[in-house]
């Protein structure tokens, strides 16, 4: 009879290596992440920061409120038909919010509001309010 010797660690499944199956299992994670929409991104922050925004994405309710915040902070320019046509020359889909108010108030000129839709003029109201000091200079 032939002893055999009972060999330590995983068994051996795959014929690749450990680490192309982990190579391969993160393309495929990454993969899925696309698919559902989902973006990965790379950010530079001091440590306490960073630590903080690690804690409070697993906190319910983050994502609803960085959501919010960037509502508040950016303004989607294809969203808005007068600003849409006051930023025709801007190849970013997003501004900040100031710079959306100064657009608006640097072309009032331009904008007819008698055509804005309740939502947008809601938008010019929002944003005199928050970054104008309540008052529009047009």
């Amino acid at each position: 009879m032939e002893k055999t010797i009972a060999r330590r660690g995983r068994p051996k499944v795959s014929a690749l290596t450990r680490a192309e199956q982990l190579r391969l299992a993160k393309r495929a994670q990454r993969e899925r992440e696309r698919n559902t929409g989902l973006a990965t991104i790379e950010l530079r922050l001091p440590a306490v920061q960073a630590e903080k925004l690690r804690v409070a994405t697993k906190t319910p309710g983050f994502e609803a409120a960085l959501h919010g915040f960037l509502e508040d902070f950016l303004v989607d320019i294809q969203r808005w038909p007068a600003l849409r046509e006051l930023a025709w020359n801007r190849v970013d889909r997003w501004i900040p919010a100031e710079e959306a108010l100064s657009l608006y108030e640097r072309n009032w000129r331009f904008v007819e509001p008698e055509h804005l839709s309740i939502e947008e003029k809601a938008l010019i109201d929002r944003l005199t309010e928050r970054h104008g000091g309540g008052v529009r200079n047009a």
